[in-house]
């Protein structure tokens, strides 16, 4: 007899079904907005600065609706008011909630707090999380993160999400200058392990301007973690993959 045949292997079969269901279902409005011709997502971003202000405001310039967020409420509302009627100043919390995505990009001592505050807003969320621990700067907790990977690391911060790393190997000078750039563009390595998730991630990438390389799961993105071969450069899809050994 097979472990179906059994009522409780028809009970498993059953119920990893309907999780599987559920699951697509929660993510079928954002992966359907995602990929329709026309396709336009309201995005929140936990962090306006460097990497968060500079990706967000190429999002608004793609046609996506973005809140931007951060703790000096005063120069996100001039950032916004600069991009146009597409964008929006707020506070982090109605950031996490008005984002089908929410972009986390804020100095990575910052995530164990946003964790413990924006959970329940940000549950089921596709999250792109661009930060890099830096011990100096973060203490403890980032030597941590760095050896246990910081893909990884945020999942545990933030549980619940279906989180991407993403936008955490180059320069915000470099992202400004180099978006959308004639010939090779410059790549944007990814890891998740939401392969709906990553999809989306993937379009936002390229609706940025650049070029997404999936290189794996949640665990893979310490290959591109801060201290990696290919960190802080600004390579080309094919010298990414190279550098990376894929």
């Amino acid at each position: 007899m097979r472990p179906t045949d059994t009522p409780n292997g028809a009970r498993r079969t059953f119920l990893r079904t309907v999780a599987s269901a559920a699951a697509m279902l929660a993510a079928a409005p954002a992966v359907r907005r995602a990929f329709a011709a026309d396709s336009k997502l309201k995005i929140g971003t936990i962090g306006a600065g460097n990497i968060g202000g500079t990706v967000g405001s190429l999002w608004v310039r793609a046609g996506h609706e973005v809140m931007f967020s951060s703790l000096d409420l005063e120069q996100t509302k001039k950032l916004a008011a600069s991009l146009g009627p597409l964008a929006h100043a707020g506070t982090p919390a109605e950031a996490a909630s008005f984002g089908e995505v929410v972009l986390i990009s804020v100095p990575y001592g910052a995530i164990p707090q946003i964790g413990r505050d924006y959970a329940k807003a940000l549950a089921g969320k596709v999250v792109l999380e661009t930060g890099n621990p830096v011990e100096r700067r973060d203490g403890a907790m980032a030597t941590a993160a760095l050896a246990r990977g910081t893909g990884l690391a945020t999942a545990e911060y933030i549980p619940g999400i279906r989180l991407v790393r993403a936008f955490s190997t180059v320069g915000s000078g470099r992202l400004a200058s180099e978006a959308g750039r004639a010939g090779e563009k410059i790549a944007i390595p990814l890891a998740g392990d939401d392969k709906a998730a990553l999809e989306i991630a993937s379009q936002l990438v390229r609706d940025a301007g650049f070029d997404p390389v999936v290189v794996g799961k949640l665990a893979d993105a310490k290959k591109f973690d801060r201290g990696a071969a290919v960190y802080g450069k600004a390579l080309t899809a094919r010298e990414l993959r190279q550098g990376l050994g894929m």
